[in-house]
């Protein structure tokens, strides 16, 4: 049986429960009325509340016994005589258990290795079983909380205050799963970082200048001179906070001035969808017109100005595809701060003789400067941590330099590269991905900090 149908199970009883409440709920309103009196809450609020003791309890169950149950069944399949021949660990085992498991499930017509054969019928039975055994607990519990629920209906009962109060924890459930999620990012984190300034100093990690990490040497062979992470930063700003920013404030700017003061209604109203569309370019795309389109064009005008060494690989071509790509977060940050300026600060800056380029200068731009800055410190956020342009543009090598016709690679390519292949989690190679997550980790928040701090500091109420 699918674990879907327990929840479908629970969601009829909970429907089932929802229109038996509200039923009785309209029958007490009516001898209430009769009586000269009313309900507390609408007959609504009653059917929710016993639909919510019905689903929740079930609902909860039901999740918890899908991942329980796996266990469960394995354990009794193992238990059965017929699993006596399987080999005691190992990857051949699993693999015949799985065969076993996807034969009995259906999921599969056919099995390889002949000792899955045998298995089938137990992990049939062991899943029919437990199966029935989380329905009807499903069942049981979804009915007993509807049940506990219909008793306390009353006419004075506050069902409202019950319900309002359940959706107000499920409100409050769901914005602390941001809060948890970012905690268990922090700590998973910190405690590789940790692992990995266990071989390698934090100083000679954030301010060395050679990189070079071996995932196939010892552990304590070059460990120090190996892992300055120095060079990957300064690729990072590089690339990230100086080529692509040169590239996306002024014509984020300019297009965001451009909409919202020059632009006829129906010019704005083609060309603002349109400007926004980069934002939703897969950026895999981006990395191949800059590996493909943009590279080459610099590198050959690298060389028609004689920089012999201009790579084909550079990091001026992927901070200009990076810049072209977070255009629509200053642009579309940038005009709603613009818009929301009060006309009368317009027409009063016209009135007292400005021009219209005066006017955006000097009343708009200030006026709409908190959200000008948060619109560009999240596009660094989003230029910094940027990877598939970097991998396919920029190319591998940390350089400690400042011509932009070179390779040059970044904290998140070297991430992608440390994480992958089959390096071990206990070798400095691989936890330097780590605290190289956790620089950028906190060089992002601290921009969001500042982002908010200078809204927060300039913020304007206009009437």
């Amino acid at each position: 049986m699918s674990p879907v149908i327990p929840i479908l199970l629970a969601l009829a009883l909970g429907l089932v429960g929802w229109l038996a409440a509200r039923g009785r709920a309209w029958a007490m309103r009516k001898e209430a009325r009769a009586g000269g009196g009313d309900l507390h809450s609408l007959p609504n609020y009653h059917g929710w509340y016993v639909a919510l003791w019905v689903l929740i309890p079930a609902l909860l169950f039901s999740l918890a016994w899908a991942s329980i149950s796996p266990g469960l069944i394995l354990g009794q399949v193992l238990s059965d005589p017929a699993a006596a021949k399987l080999p005691a660990f190992g990857f051949e085992r699993d693999a015949i258990m799985a065969e076993a498991r996807a034969l009995a499930s259906g999921s599969s017509d056919a099995v390889f290795n002949q000792q899955a054969r045998a298995l089938v019928e137990p992990f049939r039975s062991a899943m029919q079983q437990y199966s029935l055994i989380g329905t009807i607990t499903t069942l049981l519990l979804g009915f007993a909380g509807g049940a506990f629920a219909f008793l306390r209906l009353r006419p004075d009962f506050k069902a409202r205050t019950s319900v309002e109060r359940a959706v107000m924890g499920g409100l409050l459930l769901a914005s602390l799963a941001a809060v948890f999620t970012t905690a268990g990012i922090v700590a998973s984190l910190a405690f590789e970082t940790v692992r990995f300034f266990q071989f390698v100093g934090p100083g000679d990690f954030l301010f060395g200048t050679h990189w070079g990490p071996d995932s196939m040497a010892a552990p304590t062979q070059g460990v120090e001179t190996n892992y300055g992470a120095l060079s990957l930063f300064w690729g990072t700003i590089f690339i990230g906070a100086i080529i692509a920013m040169v590239v996306s404030i002024p014509l984020g700017m300019m297009s965001a001035i451009y909409l919202t003061q020059y632009a006829t209604p129906t010019v704005r109203r083609w060309m603002k969808p349109i400007l926004e569309i980069l934002a939703g370019v897969p950026t895999v795309v981006y990395g191949y017109f800059a590996a493909l389109t943009v590279a080459p064009l610099i590198r050959d005008l690298g060389h028609a100005i004689g920089i012999s060494s201009a790579s084909s690989e550079s990091a001026l071509a992927a901070g200009l595809v990076m810049g072209i790509m977070i255009i629509p977060f200053v642009s579309s940050m940038a005009d709603d701060s613009i818009a929301a300026v009060p006309q009368a600060m317009r027409d009063g800056s016209l009135a007292m003789g400005a021009t219209k380029s005066e006017t955006i200068r000097r009343v708009l731009l200030p006026a709409a400067l908190p959200g000008i800055v948060a619109g560009i410190m999240l596009a660094v956020s989003r230029a910094i941590g940027e990877t598939m342009i970097v991998v396919m543009a920029a190319g591998a090598t940390a350089r400690l330099t400042a011509n932009p016709f070179e390779s040059m690679t970044t904290v998140t390519y070297q991430i992608v590269a440390m994480l992958t292949g089959e390096g071990s989690f206990d070798h400095p190679a691989t936890l330097s991905a780590f605290a190289l997550g956790m620089v950028l980790f906190m060089v992002t928040f601290l921009l969001n900090y500042i982002a908010l701090r200078v809204v927060k500091r300039f913020r304007e109420a206009y009437d």
